[in-house]
């Protein structure tokens, strides 16, 4: 029976974070061939490529399963460490999740303040729109994942964190200029939407649903930036769908208006991780679903 060489899947972890052989041996203080051969030693151990040699560098499905392995092998090497080694200088522990950006900019840092003022950690957060965060998860590169997709995935758990109340909004001047008669299939063909990026399938999806309109036959510009929806949106530049959550204030004020009352989205969020969670990341785990339910409920 072969045994897992954890130097080899160190060294492979290294190429795929940093996206580089001569990055990854930087870090390691190694030669780039040294690397190499270490990738090369890892995949004649597994009997088949890890690695897909493109621009960037990624993994293959085995190179995805061995990094998911290696990364919950570091969480169980974190939590152990401080007990044998009490007096030692523990380096800062890496606790990297997905999250949709509409999260990030409402709850997510309130909810996780504490925990990163009083633990050692780097926090990595991979941030992508609610369908793709759930990939993250799939390749390993993330403990956890805040993601629309309601089943687990294999060696992972879900929870059920709530809802997020989507509005379909505008100042009152772009309103004014824009939707005079009303939001409605010619309207929409003129007035400038606003998406998260090319694969925001809420946005195209509702306006297809409600008035027939496919994506790319309307204007839409693209800004990666819940914040910048906002910005975007109160500065007259473009209608757009934003969590309520996130614009109580300005519909209160009246700087951004509810163009479709009785026609919002709602998106229900779950929390996915792995099945074997301990110490630091169970905490996180446990804070999210607990601050995110009483958030989102």
């Amino acid at each position: 029976m072969k045994n897992i060489d954890y130097k080899l899947l160190h060294a492979f972890s290294m190429v795929i974070k940093y996206e580089s052989f001569d990055k990854a041996a930087e870090f390691l203080y190694l030669t780039q061939s040294a690397v190499s051969q270490r990738i090369k030693q890892l995949e004649k151990l597994v009997s088949q490529p890890v690695l897909i040699r493109s621009t960037p560098l990624r993994a293959t499905e085995i190179g995805k399963k061995l990094l998911n392995h290696y990364y919950q092998v570091q969480q169980l090497e974190a939590d152990l460490l401080p007990h044998i080694y009490p007096e030692d200088l523990i380096s800062p522990l890496t606790i990297s999740l997905a999250t949709n950006a509409d999260s990030l900019a409402t709850w997510l840092i309130p909810a996780l303040a504490k925990l990163i003022q009083t633990h050692n950690i780097e926090l990595n957060l991979e941030v992508t729109n609610k369908t793709n965060t759930i990939y993250k998860l799939k390749n390993g590169e993330v403990f956890g994942a805040i993601s629309t997709q309601a089943k687990a995935l294999p060696g992972c758990v879900v929870d059920k964190l709530g809802n997020m109340n989507y509005v379909l909004v505008a100042s009152p001047d772009f309103r004014d200029k824009h939707f005079k008669k009303g939001v409605n299939k010619d309207s929409l063909l003129k007035a400038p939407g606003l998406l998260f990026d090319s694969k925001d399938m809420m946005h195209s999806e509702f306006i297809k649903k409600e008035f027939g309109l496919v994506q790319g036959s309307y204007p839409c510009h693209i800004i990666h930036s819940s914040e910048a929806f906002v910005n975007f949106a109160k500065q007259g530049l473009a209608y757009c769908l934003i969590a309520e959550l996130q614009i109580k204030d300005e519909l209160k004020q009246g700087k951004l208006i509810d163009l479709l009352p009785n026609k919002h989205i709602i998106q229900t969020l779950y929390w996915h991780r792995w099945l074997l969670v301990k110490g630091v990341f169970k905490k996180f785990s446990d804070t999210i679903i607990e601050q995110g339910s009483n958030i989102l409920s």
